[in-house]
């Protein structure tokens, strides 16, 4: 209910209010006087007495409002920011959960188990999130079929809960990176256009399109002006997606190259990143970082507010002032019979 400009979780407790009046129809019942006119004219004690009363009476007013629960509820505004919208786009196949390449100049290793693909791309995209305060996030999860786990929002602590919950369990052994691709260029269906809008996928293997999920997905990212980047996890004996002299073209049929090679023909930006080890996969998260901070409108949600402490506040301090005046009394009393 809304009153006053604010809304109230218990308006009928407004009733109450009332009986902050009580102290005006109070009177010193318990002294007599034969003839007023005798008593003589005080100021103070008059200016005091009402001063008192006013106090009795904001106490309880306060407390009857704190009571009824006053509170401004959630709103959306919109302000000006400098970030982008992006959809990240996690594979969840059985070889993710194998463990990270990493390349040093003495011998070509493995790390252990915590350190698996799918744990390292958690550990970068969280740092990732977090750096980029104004950015709008979706999450799909894939293998052998793709799920939105969560639709683009601001909510940074629902982005990392997610990105933590999508390192939990094991792979499937199927990759589905068509219907992936096409449910993250969804998420900006029907969506007021604010800014860059970005597909992140983090991958270790491609897949060969059908022609007609070719087609569709050209269209989709065309008409919804998407940048795609991949950031590709090397294996050991991993391929690189550009073809160069020597070995390499052994890959030329490869889904991985067949998949570079689509992206770079639909017509949109498009980046690979061939992460070989962890400072390549961080070198390709900080460049991504750096190319997009376009103006772009935010929608921030403002949480409910609750207004009663205020309220208590204003009643503890009436209430210490009346016990103190009370106090100073008896004490005058105790001083008046020595």
């Amino acid at each position: 209910m809304s009153l006053f400009g604010w809304h109230w979780v218990l308006p009928m407790v407004l009733l109450l209010l009332p009986l902050a009046l009580l102290p005006w129809f109070t009177h010193n019942q318990d002294k007599k006087v034969a003839w007023v006119a005798i008593v003589p004219v005080d100021p103070l004690s008059t200016l005091i007495g009402f001063s008192l009363k006013v106090l009795a009476s904001v106490t309880i007013a306060s407390l009857v409002l704190a009571l009824a629960g006053p509170f401004v509820p959630e709103k959306k505004i919109e302000r000006v920011a400098e970030g982008a919208e992006i959809v990240l786009l996690l594979d969840r196949s059985r070889s993710m959960d194998d463990a990270f390449a990493v390349k040093t100049q003495a011998a070509l290793y493995t790390v252990g188990k915590k350190d698996s693909k799918r744990r390292v791309a958690k550990d970068y995209l969280t740092e990732f999130v977090k750096k980029r305060p104004d950015d709008r996030f979706g999450f799909v999860f894939f293998s052998s079929q793709a799920i939105n786990l969560l639709p683009l929002t601001y909510s940074k602590e629902a982005v990392l809960a997610t990105i933590d919950a999508s390192a939990l369990g094991k792979g499937l052994s199927n990759t589905n990176i068509a219907e992936a691709l096409i449910k993250a260029s969804d998420m900006f269906k029907g969506q007021n256009y604010r800014g860059s809008r970005i597909v992140l996928l983090v991958s270790d293997g491609g897949q060969l399109l059908e022609q007609d999920a070719q087609e569709r997905i050209k269209e989709l990212y065309k008409q919804e002006n998407i940048t795609v980047y991949w950031i590709y996890l090397k294996a050991n004996q991993g391929m690189t997606l550009e073809e160069a002299d020597g070995k390499s073209r052994l890959w030329a049929d490869s889904p991985e190259r067949k998949l570079h090679d689509f992206f770079n023909s639909i017509g949109q930006p498009y980046r690979a990143f061939e992460a070989k080890s962890l400072e390549s996969f961080g070198e390709a998260m900080d460049e991504i970082d750096r190319q997009h901070y376009d103006t772009l409108i935010v929608d921030e949600i403002l949480p409910r507010e609750s207004k009663t402490t205020p309220f208590y506040v204003i009643a503890l301090i009436a209430m210490l002032l009346l016990v103190m005046s009370q106090l100073y009394t008896v004490w005058g009393v105790r001083k008046a019979h020595e």
